[in-house]
């Protein structure tokens, strides 16, 4: 599903009411139609005048206006959108207290390349600040609970794109438990699935207490796996999710590639 599928953002219209315009063949904001549309006058036209100015958004590429306009459970829309652009990051730490414990690695995928920053070496203020500034979609995994909390208490950041943590989008699809778990249940291997988190801190002292540098490759490389493991996550949780709304109504898949075949 792409953002111009939906009219949830419209004042009056919820997922119910979304689904009749569909059936009636209003596919997309291009399509509506006031005087066909299954919808009182008063809400067509508050349909009308969202979709006018949605539009104009999405021609600027205006994916912040999105993040405020639509539900918060409904940010897996816009990923078909923004997919090619979209920032998927992941942090380690040294434990679970963004007060009192220290990030130690945060890695980005954007465009098919990932970038790890290490604590102590290029992990900034500033460095975090232009990894995150032109994102038009942050995706993570608990991260709106976890990494973003995070970053901002123990570095001068805010993190203000629209954010897609999967962890919720996932248990719409009765996928549950951690990240790993999921993986393993819809079919994405990982180089290291031995490791764990507990692992990456006892990493991260290996190499900051005892300069172990294999250590570190070790940490950075499964702080990666996660970080890149996490497209195709979105991948199969967008396609599953569009198969429950409009693909079942239009009977057609999602152009999303599927990155299990």
């Amino acid at each position: 599903m792409r953002i111009e599928n939906s009219f949830v953002p419209a004042s009056g219209i919820g997922e119910r009411r979304e689904r009749s315009l569909w059936e009636a063949g209003i596919l997309t904001w291009g399509e509506f139609d006031p005087g066909r549309a299954p919808l009182g006058s008063g809400t067509a036209e508050r349909v009308e005048s969202f979709v006018a100015e949605a539009l104009e958004r999405l021609d600027d590429g205006d994916a912040r206006y999105f993040g405020e306009c639509f539900p918060s459970g409904e940010t897996w829309r816009f990923y078909e959108n923004f997919r090619e652009e979209a920032l998927f990051f992941d942090i380690e730490t040294t434990g679970l207290d963004s007060h009192r414990e220290d990030v130690t690695t945060v890695s980005f995928t954007r465009a098919g390349e990932t970038t790890t920053l290490v604590r102590g070496e290029d992990l900034t203020d500033e460095a975090l600040r232009e990894r995150f500034r032109d994102a038009p979609l942050v995706v993570s995994f608990n991260g709106k609970q976890f990494d973003v909390p995070f970053l901002e208490d123990n570095f001068d950041l805010t993190v203000d794109a629209p954010h897609l943590d999967l962890m919720y989008p996932c248990r719409r699809i009765d996928l549950t438990g951690g990240l790993k778990a999921i993986e393993k249940e819809v079919g994405i291997d990982r180089d290291r699935p031995d490791l764990s988190g507990r692992d990456a801190v006892r990493l991260w002292y290996q190499y900051a207490r005892d300069g172990d540098d294999d250590a570190l490759a070790t940490l950075v490389s499964y702080n990666r796996d996660d970080t890149e493991n996490l497209r195709n996550l979105a991948d199969v949780v967008a396609r599953r999710l569009h198969e429950g709304s409009l693909g079942a109504v239009v009977g057609e898949p999602s152009g999303i590639p599927d990155p299990l075949s």
